[in-house]
């Protein structure tokens, strides 16, 4: 079964869904043109199967489509947009030193 993410706005947080089952959620906290990605966890019995990379990819692509910038608080966002570049300018430039980037 594919994952699938939802964004769950009353409980600020992503989801990634196999099945019926939540195997993982990024929390966040939207400000006025902004998205700040606090948190990041997956099921353990979920890792190792990439799901953690999907949930990233599929905030990111959200926050790209609403025209937000991004604030990686969270330590595995802000370590994946790293090693995924093409992301790095969703996040503002005059910040991107501050998160590593």
């Amino acid at each position: 079964m594919e994952p699938r993410v939802v964004d769950v706005p009353e409980r600020s947080v992503f989801e990634i869904l196999v099945g019926d089952t939540v195997a993982g959620f990024a929390a966040y906290s939207r400000g006025e043109g902004e998205i700040a990605l606090t948190h990041t966890e997956v099921d353990p019995a979920f890792e190792g199967q990439g799901i953690g990379g999907r949930l990233a990819r599929a905030v990111l692509d959200a926050a790209r489509g609403e025209n937000l910038a991004v604030l990686p608080y969270c330590p595995f966002i802000k370590s994946w947009i790293a090693k995924h570049p093409e992301y790095a300018d969703l996040v503002p430039e005059d910040r991107r030193a501050a998160f590593g980037l």
